[in-house]
C-alpha cells in the first residue's frame, strides 16, 4: 500500500468519543476548504460503526451546509433513526466550531436475492492503461500553478485518476457535458467492502459537478468562478474492489439558476454497473 493511500485510510478511521459521537481529522487538498468527498467518507465510517455487520450500505443522500475548515477536526454525531427487519437507517451531522457543516441520511440493507437487470451498457472508451493520469497533466503545467498551491496539487495522490476526455486545463474549449474518468486506489486494499465503499464515495466528488462547465468553455480553475457542491446522492448496486479500475461515466443534463446538475455511473472492468450518483452544485461567476 502506498504512503498516501495509507494516510487516506487513516483519515477515514475516526476516533470514538461516545457511542454515537466520533471525531475525524481534516486534510487540505488545496481547495481552500475541506474536500466534500472527505466529509462523505468519514460520515459513512461513523454511521457504519453503529450498524450490524451483516447490513451493507446501499444508499445515501447528503447536503453541504457550510464550508469546512481544512485545519480543524470534524465531529460526527450519529442519529440511530431506525433498525428494521431488513433495513437500517442512520443520520449523521458533521460539526465544526459548534455549527453543522454537513448532514447525511444513509440506508443499510441485509443482503437478499431479487430481480436483476442493467441498463445501459458500459460506455466503450479508451482503456486506463492508455490514458494519462490527471496528476501527470497537472505536473506538466506546474510552472504556472501559484506557489501556495503547487506542492498540494503536484504531490502523490491516494486515488489514481485518469480522465479520458478532460478539457484542456489552461485553454478549455466548449464541449459536450460528458466525461469518462478511470479511477482506482493507488495500492492494494484490505478485503473489507466497507473500505472500498468509503473510497468510492470519497472519489465520487472528483470531476463531478465540474462536468456541467464543459459546454461553457470554462473550468474549475478560472478565477471568476465559485464552484461548490450543494447536495450529493449515491446508490451502491454490487460489491466491487476499489484497488481495481472503475470507470466513472458522468453527464450533465442541465445547468440553470447558478446551479449545475450531474449524474454518474460507475462500472467495473467487466462492464457491470456497481454504483450510481447524482449531484447538484453551485457554478456561479463571482461578482
Amino acid at each position: 500500500m502506498s504512503k498516501v493511500l495509507d494516510e487516506l485510510l487513516s483519515l477515514l478511521q475516526l476516533e470514538k468519543i461516545e457511542e454515537t459521537i466520533f471525531r475525524g481529522q481534516s486534510q487540505d487538498l488545496g481547495f481552500g476548504n475541506v474536500f466534500g468527498g472527505q466529509v462523505i467518507g468519514q460520515s459513512l465510517s461513523a454511521a457504519k460503526q453503529t450498524v450490524e455487520e451483516d447490513r451493507g450500505l446501499h444508499s445515501f443522500h447528503c447536503y453541504f451546509l457550510r464550508p469546512g475548515d481544512a485545519n480543524k477536526p470534524i465531529v460526527y454525531e450519529v442519529d440511530q433513526s431506525r433498525d428494521g427487519r431488513s433495513f437500517t437507517t442512520r443520520r449523521v451531522v458533521a460539526i465544526q466550531n459548534g455549527k453543522p457543516i454537513f448532514n447525511i441520511a444513509l440506508s443499510f440493507q441485509q443482503q437478499e436475492e431479487g430481480f436483476e437487470h442493467q441498463y445501459p451498457e458500459m460506455p466503450d472508451v479508451t482503456p486506463p492503461e492508455e490514458v494519462d493520469s490527471e496528476l501527470d497533466r497537472i505536473r506538466a503545467i506546474a510552472s504556472v500553478i501559484p506557489d501556495n498551491l503547487r506542492d498540494k496539487l503536484t504531490c502523490d495522490k491516494p486515488i489514481d485518476i485518469r480522465p479520458v476526455n478532460m478539457p484542456d486545463i489552461l485553454k478549455p474549449e466548449a464541449m459536450e457535458p460528458v466525461r469518462y474518468v478511470w479511477m482506482k486506489a493507488n495500492g492494494s486494499l484490505p478485503d473489507d467492502i466497507r473500505v472500498h465503499k468509503y473510497l468510492l464515495a470519497y472519489a465520487s466528488d472528483f470531476n463531478f459537478v465540474t462536468t456541467s462547465l464543459n459546454p461553457h468553455g470554462i473550468n474549475f480553475w478560472h478565477p471568476s468562478l465559485k464552484v461548490a457542491s450543494i447536495d450529493h446522492a449515491m446508490w451502491f448496486h454490487k460489491d466491487f474492489r476499489m484497488d481495481e479500475w472503475v470507470l466513472y461515466s458522468i453527464d450533465s443534463p442541465v445547468a440553470r439558476g447558478g446551479r449545475g446538475f450531474v449524474r454518474g455511473q460507475f462500472f467495473n472492468q467487466k462492464g457491470e454497473l456497481i454504483a450510481s450518483a447524482a449531484q447538484e452544485g453551485l457554478i456561479r461567476r463571482k461578482s
